[in-house]
């Protein structure tokens, strides 16, 4: 059993697609990450952490973090290639502030990690991945659904650190570039009701998805409609540009999102638990 490191995006990605392909959507993160390192190589400033674990020529493990970011894992196919990547990511670091990743593997690697380190772990997201390929029901929901534009980068701004603080419990990211990622990507779309009443987000790609996230609604708004016709007019969007299926996260301590995206369409896949260390 050894571990490799890779320091080229397009070397790692080669080595890993096939194995992160045959769970496309489980690792639909790792993927995701894979394709915006090969195509926006300055996206990340500090050199991203990606390797492999081998057992007999074949993958076992594959590891992703892109700083400060959370550690991604994806399936494991022997746990003792978590020792492995643990010891090697504390060779590498003075520390780590999450672990992101299947629900045994994400645990597996926070006790082996806490153990080492003489640090703590708690549960922070238990999350849930949902797939759709087909928009089972349309919302009757009052407005209109269209695409963001430069006209509301303040609002984006203000609905992207709200989302943060209310999803997360702080503000991880810088919200002034990511709306305008988003916006020249054209990656933001809104429900409107007179005004800007929700959005949601196209995100990462897969070989055959793409995500959705930052799907939020303001409190005032909220319990009439709004975000599900957003996510559901947003889902259909991306199935006609020629997408399989799309994808999303739940947090699994938020029931009311789960019971709308499953009204719209979207089956459970598969349970990611994220842990913070302290």
């Amino acid at each position: 059993m050894k571990l490799h490191r890779f320091h080229d995006a397009n070397l790692f990605y080669r080595k890993v697609k096939d194995y992160l392909s045959e769970e496309e959507l489980l690792h639909n993160l790792q993927l995701g990450i894979c394709n915006n390192l090969i195509n926006n190589p300055k996206i990340s400033k500090i050199q991203p952490y990606l390797s492999v674990v081998e057992q007999d020529g074949n993958i076992i493990a594959v590891a992703i973090m892109t700083a400060p970011y959370n550690l991604l894992l994806s399936r494991i196919k022997n746990f003792a290639a978590i020792d492995i990547i643990a010891l090697d990511l504390q060779q590498q670091y003075e520390s780590l502030t999450n672990v992101n990743a299947p629900v045994i593997e994400s645990q597996a690697f926070a006790e082996k990690w806490c153990l080492l380190t003489k640090s703590s772990y708690k549960l922070k997201l238990p999350l849930r991945i949902f797939k759709l390929d087909k928009v089972e029901l349309v919302s009757q929901a009052k407005g209109n659904f269209r695409i963001a534009t430069q006209n509301d980068k303040e609002l984006l701004k203000s609905w992207h650190d709200a989302f943060n603080l209310e999803a997360l419990g702080s503000i991880e990211s810088d919200s002034e570039s990511w709306v305008e990622r988003v916006l020249h990507k054209g990656n933001a779309y809104l429900w409107q009701d007179e005004k800007p009443v929700s959005i949601a987000c196209s995100s990462r790609s897969t070989p055959n998805g793409i995500g959705i996230n930052m799907v939020y609604t303001p409190p005032e708004y909220r319990k009439r409609g709004y975000a599900g016709a957003c996510v559901a007019a947003l889902s259909q969007t991306l199935l006609d540009k020629g997408y399989k299926f799309c994808f999303l996260f739940t947090d699994l301590s938020n029931p009311t999102s789960n019971k709308i995206y499953q009204e719209i369409g979207y089956k459970a896949v598969a349970d990611w638990n994220n842990y913070a260390f302290y």
